[in-house]
């Protein structure tokens, strides 16, 4: 599986994405899911997915919370930040999204439209007790269950053409693709090519990363 980034950035990573959180509800008094939206809207998601090194290591929780509220152009007085002994969901709920963002290189906004940050945050008991990979393989199985429709088939729809209409492949073959009968992933390039250029997207668009 390809990997959002280097896993060398990992651990800061998921550190400061867990603190932002716990800061931003805990100490600015945002709901999780209202500061997560702010998140994705300042682009400082869109950075820290595709691995801007500056994001994920050069900044602490706090100064990621900050930047977010800057970015979409919401004023915040500074103030001294609580650090809790405890960890809270919040906290463990950056933690786990951000090991799962690197682990699918899906995009934040991706995965919160069908896993929704505050469904994230349910999964704290009993998932913050029990390894990492079970808690991947759980949003894994919320993502398939929520997304019914594969990329091909969201994509040809925002087209406004029908199977038949993607003359690039065989209707059968896109209807296997489409069904999940057939992996998309493991089409030739040269399928891919002419499929994407119909469509107007790129390749990897079109690819079922989860």
């Amino acid at each position: 599986m390809m990997h959002a980034y280097d896993k060398l950035y990992l651990d800061k990573a998921r550190t400061a994405l867990a603190r932002m959180l716990d800061f931003a509800v805990y100490d600015l008094h945002y709901d999780i899911s209202e500061f997560f939206e702010l998140f994705l809207a300042s682009g400082i998601a869109r950075r820290f997915e595709q691995g801007d090194f500056t994001i994920l290591a050069g900044m602490s929780g706090v100064e990621l919370a900050y930047t977010v509220l800057e970015n979409v152009g919401l004023a915040q007085e500074r103030i001294k930040p609580d650090y809790p002994v405890n960890r809270s969901e919040e906290y463990w709920t950056g933690w786990a999204l951000a090991y799962y963002q690197w682990q699918t290189a899906l995009s934040f906004a991706e995965i919160n439209r069908y896993v929704p940050v505050k469904t994230v945050q349910s999964l704290y008991n009993p998932y913050h007790e029990m390894d990492i990979r079970h808690f991947t393989e759980k949003m894994m199985e919320l993502y398939k269950k929520a997304k019914k429709d594969t990329n091909l088939k969201l994509l040809r729809v925002k087209a406004e053409l029908t199977q038949r209409e993607l003359a690039e492949v065989p209707l059968r073959t896109v209807q296997q693709y489409e069904q999940r009968q057939k992996n998309i992933n493991r089409a030739q390039a040269e399928t891919l090519a002419r499929i994407a250029k119909q469509l107007y997207c790129n390749i990897e668009d079109l690819l079922e990363k989860v």
